[in-house]
């Protein structure tokens, strides 16, 4: 049983339910119980052509629901049911499908589930284990999805932007429970590429090979966070690497730069350093520069001067925080850096420690105990 091949196949089949007249929610509901159905008869008598098997149980399902529906409620079907002549859709209806599930008028976390629901082929039971909460409460996310965008059409013109954040969205996720929300972003982004042929998807699908290739080396074996500077690059995935690389010069090379190619472009001289000293940080700032010509994110300004502080020294890259608001997550963290760098020891150990209190996961908060903890005892033997 090529489970794998059945999630593949998912989108193109409710598309296929959709272009014939059912509603989205009744389409992904009618191919679920065909996946089941699969699952069940597969091994033992497996079809010659999997898609259309899908297409022919899932609109039974569909059928059959359909007049159940209708004879609970006493009336007879107003409109014709069957299957209309001609070929059997491609692949639009899967690219339409994804800009149904990244519906702008969709909660960004409604948008995740749904995709990885009705694109991705996961079960809610999956998606629940991957972002950590009861599988009720994911089904009832998924359903108020399903409902807010009945009656859409499958043909209303999508926004790429929106898909891409979603994409990217479920990639930073990582992975939980026995889903791997990494490999499942980059499997649906290189879909989306070959549906597309757009460079900025391209962009987005070499950012995340480029990150994806340091995972191994992200975390210690007792769990903690290993920042940039301190991991081992020898871990690092060559293969990845290269792939993204590739792929991103490939983008570059069609001028229409987009902020995920600018990323990618970031995460790729990262990866081609040796290490952090000997990073084309000069360069990295004038990616960073275009990044923000193209989206003037404080994330990225804050970004930014972290890579001026390599740049052009510790005063520099402070100097470059005048343009990022205090609040922002990391704030802390990153001025707790450029003044130890400054060698102002005791205002780095007091601002690593108020970061330490402003984490948002414990990896992170430890990891920053640790760097107050490290500079004060820098202070004590001076």
């Amino acid at each position: 049983m090529n489970e794998a091949l059945l999630r593949e196949l998912v989108p193109a089949v409710i598309g296929v339910l959709v272009r014939r007249g059912a509603d989205f929610a009744s389409a992904e509901d009618a191919v679920q119980e065909a996946l089941i159905r699969a699952l069940e008869t597969w091994p033992d008598d497996p079809p010659r052509e999997p898609k259309a098997w899908l297409v022919a149980v899932g609109w039974r399902k569909f059928l059959d629901a359909t007049r159940a529906e209708t004879s609970r409620r006493g009336r007879e079907l107003t409109v014709e049911l069957e299957p209309p002549a001609g070929p059997a859709p491609g692949e639009d209806d899967t690219l339409r499908l994804y800009f149904l599930c990244a519906h702008p008028t969709l909660p960004v976390g409604s948008a995740v589930a749904l995709t990885l629901r009705a694109v991705g082929g996961l079960t809610t039971r999956q998606i629940a284990a991957a972002y950590l909460v009861p599988e009720a409460t994911m089904a009832q996310r998924i359903s108020r999805a399903k409902r807010r965008i009945a009656g859409l059409p499958l043909d209303r013109p999508g926004d790429l932007g929106t898909v891409l954040r979603v994409l990217y969205l479920v990639f930073n996720e990582g992975y939980g429970g026995d889903v791997d929300l990494a490999g499942e972003a980059i499997r649906l982004t290189r879909q989306l590429v070959a549906l597309t042929g757009e460079p900025e998807v391209s962009g987005l699908l070499a950012l995340m090979l480029l990150h994806h290739a340091r995972r191994a080396s992200r975390t210690g074996e007792d769990g903690r966070l290993v920042p940039l500077a301190a991991q081992d690059r020898s871990r690092w995935d060559t293969r990845l690497i290269a792939e993204g690389v590739t792929i991103l010069q490939a983008a570059l090379a069609r001028d229409r730069l987009g902020e995920y190619q600018a990323q990618a472009a970031i995460a790729a001289l990262h990866a081609d350093a040796p290490s952090t000293a000997e990073t084309d940080w000069v360069q990295i700032v004038e990616w960073y520069d275009e990044l923000l010509l193209r989206t003037d994110s404080p994330v990225v300004r804050l970004n930014r001067a972290v890579a001026v502080g390599e740049a052009d020294g510790p005063g520099a890259g402070l100097a470059a925080l005048a343009d990022v608001p205090a609040d922002l997550p990391r704030y802390a963290a990153v001025t707790a850096y450029l003044h130890e760098r400054a060698g102002d020891l005791e205002r780095a150990a007091d601002l690593y420690a108020e970061a330490a209190r402003a984490a948002t996961s414990v990896p992170e908060r430890d990891h920053l105990t640790r760097e107050a903890a490290r500079v004060r005892h820098h202070l004590t033997t001076e």
